[in-house]
This record gives structure tokens, sequence and C-alpha cells, in this order.
């Protein structure tokens, strides 16, 4: 590498990638056209309702992963509230190695638990509005009693 200054090697790195006008072109929605704009002339609720559970299904998955990952982040700060013990009463003898680690482990623990509650807490907020809007629309659905349907011969 040849020598450059430290204001040139500054420069380099000030300088943006793209010019602001065509980042800000790129960034930003397009605007719809007149073909998007058209009404639907026959919503279809049962596609919708379809589409509500594969959601639903899809954000349950999420949450029983961030329940998963909950336990481990338990279990990490457990273990390592354990280690940093058994370091502190000098049992085993563990050093200043175990020491440090095992406040790491506590540490990421206590931030992997922070993290994935508040995913948890989002996702099931999510969930409960889905399975708000999917009983709406059943209950907007013009559903016929199978006991007034007309009988057929077998």
């Amino acid at each position: 590498m040849g020598s450059a200054s430290t204001t040139q090697l500054l420069a380099r790195f000030r300088r943006p990638c793209y010019p602001a006008k065509k980042y800000l072109a790129a960034t930003q929605h397009p605007q719809p056209s007149s073909k998007l704009l058209i009404p639907m002339i026959e919503d279809n609720p049962v596609d919708e309702i379809s589409d509500i559970e594969d959601r639903i299904e899809r954000l349950a998955e999420i949450a029983e992963r961030c329940r998963k990952y909950i336990l481990a982040s338990k279990i990490a700060i457990g273990g390592g509230a354990a280690l940093l013990l058994m370091t502190i009463f000098g049992l085993f003898g563990l050093g200043q190695t175990a020491a440090l680690g095992s406040i790491a482990l506590v540490l990421g623990g206590i931030v992997s638990l922070g993290s994935n509650v508040s995913t948890l807490r989002q996702t099931d907020e999510a969930i409960t509005a889905a399975e708000a809007r999917r009983a709406a629309l059943i209950g907007s659905i013009d559903l016929r009693v199978v006991a007034d349907a007309p009988l057929k011969l077998v």
C-alpha cells in the first residue's frame, strides 16, 4: 500500500458511495400506477382468511422459537452465575478467565433474554390482531346452517 496521508484516507471514507439524490431516489417507494388503484370487483374473504391463517402459523413458529431462546438464555444466566460463584469461592481451582467467561455468559444471557422477550410480546400481539381480523372476516361471511340445506339422495 502506498503512503497516503491521513487526510486523504479520511476524505476517501467521508465520500458517500452514492450521490444523495440517487440514493434517496433508490430508497423511496415507487409511485403506484393507476392499474394498482383499480378496486377489486369481488373480494373473497375465504382467500384472505387462508392468508391470515398462514400468517398465524408463521407467527406461532416465531413465538415457539423465541420461547426456546428464552429458555436457553435463562440457562446461560444460571450457568454463568453458578460458574461465577464457583470462581469467587475458589472451587475446582478456576481462575480469572473462568470469572470473565462467566460474566460474559451472564451478560449475554440477559441481553438475549430481553431481546427475545420483547420479540415474543410483539409476536403475541400480532397473533392476537390476526386472530381478531380472522374472526371479523368469518363473521362477515353469510354462512348457511347445514340443517337448512336440502337433503341429497345417495
